[in-house]
């Protein structure tokens, strides 16, 4: 039988524990501040980046990894004892990082690589990986696992509320005046993922309204499906996102583990601090 070696990227938001019981390797993305970069999850999560935007008053900005870094990672799942090479990525709408995994892959071609652009990002992306470990630990061929992985593409939804404005006035995603305004008028924008980007949905106000729209929003896009797999995703906020899971387990008919998971640091400097979202699939 085939060995295949699954890799992602870190914006998958794959708690690591978990990635390991599936031996999924990440592939980090790198956060820059001024000259000094760091690996998303090995050398910083998002607890240490907010504290350190908080003290700073600035964001850094973030790299899709090298193709360095995906040649070591292909390198070493072929050193292990794998015979192919799964790679899905991050959505290519929103980085460069498939394209760094394929110039990886065309550095090994005598290997059996495929790169696939996941179309999607955190927990969405995170779904289709974990989907594709248990295809391929069930003994399914490549096509039928980048088939059965990729349909949750589909099969899938993702809803966030973002607790400020205030991170992205900083990075002159909004205004600062507007930002004001909003946090002043408790507004908590609801985010989606919308053709592979993560994009603004509606505004509500009040926390309170905003998790509850969330629910609301997740009821209505399982209705008539049975859930296969559902997780939280917060940024540096995990007790509200505990308090989120719960609220969650009262109003969604869903009778298995909600994961809860960091957003990890290259998309959370894109949201800010205190943001809760779900991600969820549905069985074909």
């Amino acid at each position: 039988m085939t060995k295949y070696a699954i890799i992602t990227d870190t914006d998958s938001s794959l708690p690591l524990e978990l990635a390991a019981q599936f031996q999924i390797q990440q592939v980090p993305i790198n956060i820059l501040f001024g000259e000094e970069s760091f690996k998303t999850e090995i050398e910083i999560n998002d607890v240490q980046l907010f504290e350190r935007i908080d003290r700073e008053g600035q964001l850094p900005t973030t790299s899709a990894p090298s193709p360095g870094q995906f040649l070591e990672a292909y390198q070493a799942a072929f050193e292990s004892g794998a015979d192919e090479v799964l790679c899905f990525t991050v959505s290519g709408e929103i980085s460069a990082t498939y394209g760094a995994a394929v110039a990886a892959q065309d550095m090994l071609p005598e290997k059996n690589i495929t790169v696939v652009d996941s179309r999607s990002l955190s927990l969405g992306q995170g779904f289709i990986v974990l989907k594709a470990a248990e295809l391929a630990r069930a003994g399914a061929g490549r096509d039928e696992i980048v088939a059965g992985a990729m349909r949750l593409e589909k099969d899938s939804g993702f809803y966030a509320a973002l607790a400020t404005l205030k991170y992205l006035a900083m990075s002159g995603r909004v205004g600062h005046l507007a930002a004001g305004m909003a946090n002043v008028l408790n507004i908590k924008p609801i985010l989606t993922i919308q053709d592979g980007k993560l994009d603004m949905l509606e505004k509500v106000r009040t926390r309170k309204k905003a998790w509850a729209r969330v629910v609301e929003l997740t009821a209505a896009a399982v209705e008539g499906r049975e859930i296969e797999r559902m997780g939280v995703v917060h940024v540096a906020a995990y007790e509200q996102a505990e308090e989120f899971a719960a609220l969650l387990q009262q109003k969604i008919a869903y009778s298995g583990e909600i994961m809860i998971a960091d957003l990890t640091a290259g998309l959370a400097v894109h949201s800010g601090a205190g943001m809760v979202g779900v991600g969820f699939t549905l069985k074909a």
